[in-house]
């Protein structure tokens, strides 16, 4: 790849690897939705069914893992299930991202075998959910979970017509996933808790839902397949850049800010004899959390860049775990738990941007493999510290507070005399 880039329909594509689509293609996909037949309409669908079949199954698994046994036998099985959400990438990082970098036609193919394998799985672990067969089961479905969620970050650049659509792309497939796991939650816990029922059926409509978004996956564009293969030495030093760097290790404090805080609170509120229905406070505050960053996010993109949404996104986790401790109740440890889920939800969009616009093309497989893969093993080291050691809730917040605030400092410090990426002075002229 040179470093003028390649020539398409009249346009140059630079060397991060993004590239436009066809005329007829571009204004196809400026409809943003489930609606039409654009490129990020189908895998809008694709992402929206398939995020409905991981809810349920997580809604299946949380009555059998940890709401129906006592405290202390729940932190042993907790701690299990977080070793095994790790094992995953182990398979994930060295064998998908390749896959995927030297098979752009493939990348759909990926999309329906995850889906599908997805659902033969979730109907066996329905018929053995108190057998040992369920845990490889369930590793199963967290490796092709993994794997789908690596293929649909590195189709993202085919749905746009160029760079400054990124943080808006991943913006609306993360609000049509969050609004996907609220409607999808609903039916499910309604179904986990019909005695005739059960979990076993929440795991048969999660296969029901990954069946239709593998129906719904073969429709999905193939990605271009004109360009080399195999990233070149420039195109890996790229990859291996200041900036993108720097912004994995920001998102790394905030993904390990979730983890920490989630199983913080659970088990906080379990030692007090919380009602049950407050640990579910905490959570929709943190999906409503996420929701708003998910909406906020392309209305930010237009003021800053997407280093400075970093940025805010740790100042603001920082400022509300600080605010949090000085109170140190329910009701503040709620409210932190929807800043850190928008504060995490908005730096991922901005990372995922990142990664998509300066990591060369032949190498973004790799890319996101390798870093979902960092990310999943802070999220398990942080979430199994309040797993393992019984931690004051007010001494976590302060915990997470100077976590957040030392990350800002780092990464603002880092990036200073740091030059700006071509991609991004071309993003803010075109703004």
């Amino acid at each position: 790849m040179s470093p003028e880039g390649r020539q398409y329909d009249g346009r140059v594509a630079d060397a991060g690897g993004w590239r436009p689509l066809s005329v007829r293609t571009r204004r196809a996909a400026s409809v943003a939705g489930l609606t039409g037949d654009s490129p990020f309409a189908r895998l809008a669908l694709t992402h929206v069914l398939a995020i409905a079949g991981d809810t349920l199954v997580t809604v299946a698994l949380a009555g059998s893992l940890f709401f129906s046994i006592s405290p202390h036998a729940a932190r042993g099985r907790v701690a299990l299930y977080l070793v095994l959400t790790m094992a995953p990438f182990a398979v994930v990082a060295p064998l998908l991202g390749p896959v995927l970098d030297r098979s752009r036609s493939g990348r759909r193919a990926v999309v329906v075998v995850c889906c599908a394998g997805r659902t033969v799985v979730c109907f066996l672990m329905a018929q053995h959910l108190h057998s040992l067969l369920l845990f490889p089961e369930a590793f199963v479905v967290l490796v092709l979970s993994k794997a789908y969620l690596v293929t649909k970050a590195a189709l993202v650049p085919a749905t746009v017509d160029d760079e400054t659509q990124l943080v808006r792309a991943n913006a609306r497939l993360a609000v049509l996933a969050a609004l996907a796991g609220f409607v999808a939650a609903g039916p499910g816990a309604l179904v986990l808790k019909l005695s005739f029922l059960g979990a076993p059926w929440v795991l048969r409509l999660a296969g029901v839902a990954f069946a239709a978004a593998a129906v719904a996956a073969v429709r999905l564009a193939r990605a271009p397949v004109d360009q080399k293969p195999e990233p070149t030495a420039t195109e890996a030093g790229l990859l291996r850049s200041h900036g993108i760097l720097l912004g994995s290790t920001a998102m790394a404090v905030l993904r390990g800010s979730v983890g920490f805080l989630t199983f913080l609170l659970a088990f906080a509120f379990r030692r007090a004899h919380a009602p049950s229905w407050w640990f579910g406070v905490a959570i929709g505050a943190s999906l409503a959390g996420t929701l708003v960053g998910a909406l906020l996010a392309p209305r930010v993109r237009r003021l800053v860049t997407e280093e400075r949404m970093l940025t805010a996104s740790l100042v603001a986790v920082a400022l509300a775990a600080a605010i949090g401790a000085r109170f140190g109740n329910r009701a503040a440890a709620s409210a932190l738990a929807g800043v850190v889920g928008l504060g995490a939800s908005a730096g991922k969009l901005a990372f995922d941007s990142i990664v998509q616009r300066d990591a060369p093309d032949a190498a973004q497989g790799r890319a996101f493999a390798r870093f979902e893969t960092r990310f999943q093993l802070v999220w398990v080291a942080a979430a199994l510290v309040p797993v393992v050691i019984p931690v004051p809730t007010r001494v976590g917040m302060i915990t997470l507070a100077v976590a957040a605030s030392g990350a800002t400092i780092f990464y603002v410090l880092s990036r200073r005399g740091y030059p700006v990426s071509p991609s991004s002075s071309n993003s803010r002229r075109a703004r």
